[in-house]
């Protein structure tokens, strides 16, 4: 007999987010109105009719964009769960999310009940949004340039890799004048598109550190649980297995590059077959699609994809 099939649970990341989503999820599945429910009274407001109804520009705003994500992404894991019942979804070997959704994974692995975990995001949200305000900055993701000749522009030009993602895009961050002459530097060096991407900051650099400042002392106050399924981190592309590993983790991703493309090479050379990407979009299944042509790739964004995964 083979070695019986691994797979991955990710979840996205911030950018996902649309006016709408979850709403299905709401209205079919007791288990995902319950996370929803539980993020409203975390919160002190209705983030989900947020979610449902808009408006789009409130839920684009970082402080609201991100919890939302990781409501929805949770909830469709939730649910997927609940109606599965050990069919239909496999067991998870490792799970992560692409830097705001590895919050989402550690709800996922049982390191923070839900409701910490969206009270936590917000927060993150909060402080990184704060953070923006005191230098502002942006990201934008360069493609058809590789690392090397990026970490070049990067160099000369005072801004930061932030996120790897796959082969041929990459996003660079940094303050605002920086990333329009490292932009026009990457362009000149051969790169085809330079897309700016809607953030309120200079995510993934040493411009966070206020932000990191105000994470870590929210995060002593928590109580941390050792993760149930190993995470595989941002920044080391490495399993995360203990409690202080994962806290440790949250405040280095803050103001440094999200190792993705890594990430998933990591899963799929430790024998990960399949990837399950939860939430919203299709961001993370077009990313792995990229890094590993060999991989199966499902997504569980609505309730249709709920039903199809255990029909």
């Amino acid at each position: 007999m083979g070695e019986p099939m691994k797979a991955a649970y990710v979840f996205p990341g911030q950018g996902a987010q649309w006016v709408g989503m979850g709403r299905d999820l709401y209205h079919n599945f007791d288990s995902a109105k319950a996370v929803f429910e539980q993020a409203d009274e975390a919160l002190g407001f209705p983030l989900s009719r947020l979610c449902f109804e808009g408006p789009e520009d409130e839920l684009r705003q970082t402080i609201n964009a991100q919890p939302a994500i990781v409501t929805i992404s949770f909830a469709c894991l939730e649910a997927t769960r609940n109606m599965s019942a050990g069919n239909g979804l496999p067991l998870a070997s490792f799970v992560a999310g692409h830097s705001l959704g590895e919050y989402t994974a550690l709800a996922a692995a049982g390191v923070l009940d839900f409701a910490t975990t969206v009270y936590l995001t917000r927060e993150r949200g909060r402080l990184m949004h704060e953070a923006g305000q005191i230098t502002p900055g942006g990201m934008v993701a360069i493609i058809g340039l590789d690392e090397p000749a990026l970490a070049e522009v990067c160099e000369q030009t005072g801004t930061r890799i932030a996120n790897i993602n796959c082969p041929g895009q990459i996003v660079i961050s940094g303050a605002e004048d920086n990333l329009n002459q490292a932009t026009d530097l990457a362009k000149a060096r051969g790169a085809y598109r330079a897309i700016p991407l809607q953030v309120s900051g200079a995510f993934h650099t040493p411009l966070m550190q206020p932000a990191v400042d105000g994470m870590a002392e929210i995060i002593a106050t928590l109580s941390f649980t050792e993760p149930a399924i190993p995470i595989i981190g941002n920044t080391t592309a490495q399993p995360l297995t203990t409690a202080e590993s994962v806290k440790q983790e949250l405040l280095e991703q803050l103001c440094n590059c999200i190792q993705w493309q890594r990430s998933v090479e990591y899963m799929a050379g430790d024998g990960v077959s399949t990837f399950i990407e939860l939430g919203p979009g299709r961001v993370l299944a077009g990313l792995i699609k990229r890094i590993d042509k060999n991989v199966k790739i499902l997504n569980i964004g609505d309730a249709e994809a709920v039903n199809n995964i255990n029909g």
